[in-house]
């Protein structure tokens, strides 16, 4: 039994134009939020963390296959959609990588946690709602979602852990 869509996709040809768009809106959610991060400054090295916090480097090790799996997903969902729902697909999508790159801008540029906290669970939301949307249209690209949706829980966690330990600091 395989997982696939019932809808077929259109000719390569009317596909690139889509998948294009998708993958400029992930680069330029990895690109200006990138810029908030300064995983490097005195603020954020001295911030108490936890003993599970990944190594630096494996962020970018991570987050770099799922913007791919989210263009991609985003691509074949708004191919299978039609009308209304391509439309409110496309501004889940949006409104997701918005959050997302706002993520970035609260808990770095503002240098606040708590503020991180509302930004994760904001897209730890919009992550439901946008593999809710794709699953409308494409259970496959749904599913290129999941391993999004669950990094994006462990920083919620991650969050939410660091916040509580530098709670009683004035950062």
């Amino acid at each position: 039994m395989s997982i696939t869509s019932t809808t077929s996709l259109p000719p390569a040809r009317r596909r690139w134009p889509v998948y294009a768009a998708t993958t400029a809106a992930v680069a330029a959610t990895a690109v200006v939020g990138g810029r908030a991060v300064d995983a490097d400054s005195t603020w954020y090295r001295t911030l108490a963390k936890p003993p599970w916090q990944p190594p630096s480097w494996a962020f970018g090790a991570v987050w770099t296959p799922l913007y791919a799996s989210i263009a991609w997903a985003g691509g074949r969902a708004l191919l299978n959609a039609q009308g209304e729902q391509r439309r409110a697909l496309a501004t889940s999508l949006g409104v997701n990588l918005t959050i997302n790159t706002a993520w970035n801008w609260l808990f770095f540029r503002r240098r606040s946690p708590a503020a991180g906290v509302a930004g994760t669970v904001l897209l730890d939301l919009s992550n439901a709602d946008l593999i809710r949307r794709t699953a409308g249209a494409d259970r496959t690209a749904a599913t290129a979602l999941l391993p999004y949706a669950a990094w994006c829980a462990f920083a919620t966690e991650l969050n939410i852990d660091i916040t509580r330990r530098n709670r009683s600091e004035d950062r």
